[in-house]
């Protein structure tokens, strides 16, 4: 069977914001209703939970612990897959509560689109500059601002109207969103979240799967830019297929730009300069790739490269060096000060790394950096300094994803401590000066 020349996409979105705004629900009635359920699925929502008149618990779909069940809440990130004959989806049902800030940003961190509840009736409140701030401070381009349970306030355009405002004037100074859509719904009941709801003919937008479905995501990657972080030296040493006996490839998943047969590329650290000679897939041989694949590239000269190291185009060269400030969410119980040691793993190599000072820590409330402070403690996000065992090949966040993210992990117990962000470099890396004193 001949390949499909046009993939389908996948679209990562996360839903987000206060306790009790309706996300789970939201969820389970875009599963319902796109009829991505299994019979099963529906028969075990129809025996476990009817509420009054029959009508079966859409949550439940995602709050899957006996604790949220109990409660009514989510707690931890659940995570599910549904399709459309024009998309593919993977959405994170994340948690509302404040403690559970962490989770959120697990659940964000890969997202492509992410989308915000407010009820109605309460409007915007505090959780909700939150997570839109959060979804801004983790890189996502698009933002979708759903009005819950609008059946609750006799479907009032005047109100949409005052939540969607409020938002606008505090949306500006995060600029970082590329599209923002406001959407009115009642996820309980369907109003414009798959159909089209008859109670808002003020509404000439498009439901909530409609604009999942059409939603720009290709340009979201950074094309600009060539970043292959090698994963794994493929040598497959067959010495019964000639193709394979002396076969040398590097594995890996293309973190930026595209990758071209014939391109000349360079090596860093080491600084080498050598040529694309073949790009392998599963299915073939390529002429070209680009990120997000999964490739096995050689090259043409004999040189040294091994897991960690980076192939980048000799364009838009990255940052390098042992010197690093980033904004971090901190995710475990023991504070980070100044002067504690951790592992950062960064794309595909882990380095040591030391805390060298804490910058700043925003206050939730106020969304304002408070300067100096001397731990940060669990669910606090701030700015720190940070010097690795031995340089690093990065870019800025908002540049790259993939090359300007790192996790910390703790030594001795490997518990991941936080998720970080690294801020541009101040310079570019300079291939023909590799030696540095750390």
């Amino acid at each position: 069977m001949p390949h499909a020349q046009h993939p389908v996409e996948i679209l990562r979105f996360n839903t987000c914001g206060s306790v009790d705004d309706g996300k789970s629900t939201l969820i389970g009635r875009l599963l319902h209703d796109s009829k991505s359920l299994m019979e099963d699925q529906l028969e075990a929502l129809r025996s476990a939970d009817i509420t009054g008149g029959g009508q079966i618990n859409l949550a439940n779909l995602t709050d899957g612990l006996r604790a949220e069940r109990e409660q009514g809440i989510t707690i931890d990130v659940a995570y599910r897959y549904f399709a459309t004959p024009k998309r593919k989806f993977i959405v994170a049902d994340t948690p509302g509560h404040v403690q559970y800030t962490r989770n959120m940003v697990t659940g964000a961190s890969t997202a492509n689109l992410s989308v915000v509840l407010v009820d109605a009736r309460q409007g915007v409140i505090e959780q909700t500059r939150r997570h839109i701030y959060l979804s801004s401070l983790l890189g996502i381009p698009h933002l979708v601002i759903a009005v819950n349970k609008m059946d609750l306030v006799d479907w009032s355009e005047e109100r949409f109207e005052e939540i969607r405002d409020e938002i606008e004037d505090f949306i500006p100074k995060l600029d970082v969103f590329r599209d923002v859509k406001f959407i009115p719904i009642s996820a309980l009941n369907g109003d414009n979240v798959v159909e089209t709801s008859i109670h808002t003919p003020w509404y000439p937008g498009p439901t909530l799967l409609a604009h999942l479905e059409t939603v720009h995501i290709a340009s979201d990657w950074n094309l600009a830019a060539l970043r292959f972080p090698v994963q794994w030296v493929n040598r497959p040493n067959n010495p019964r297929d000639q193709k394979l006996h002396d076969f040398r490839g590097l594995s890996g998943q293309l973190a930026g730009g595209i990758l071209r047969r014939g391109q000349e590329v360079v090596v860093l650290p080491a600084g080498l300069k050598t040529r694309i000679k073949d790009i392998w897939m599963l299915d073939g041989s390529l002429a070209e790739a680009f990120c997000p694949q999964s490739i096995t590239v050689c090259l043409e000269h004999d040189i040294d490269v091994s897991r960690g190291d980076m192939i980048v185009g000799l364009e838009n060269l990255p940052g390098y060096t042992n010197e690093l400030t980033a904004r971090v969410c901190w995710m475990h119980p023991r504070p980070v000060t100044a002067g504690k040691k951790y592992f950062l793993k960064h794309t595909t190599q882990t380095v040591q790394a030391i805390v060298t000072s804490l910058d700043s820590r925003i206050d939730m409330t106020t969304l304002e950096p408070e300067p100096g402070p001397s731990q940060l403690g669990m669910n606090d996000i701030g700015v720190i300094r940070l010097q690795t065992a031995k340089p690093l090949v990065f870019d800025g966040y908002k540049i790259n994803r993939a090359t300007g993210s790192f996790i910390l992990i703790e030594q001795g117990t490997n518990a991941t401590v936080a998720a970080g962000m690294l801020n541009p470099p101040l310079e570019a890396a300079k291939p023909e000066y590799t030696d540095f004193a750390i």
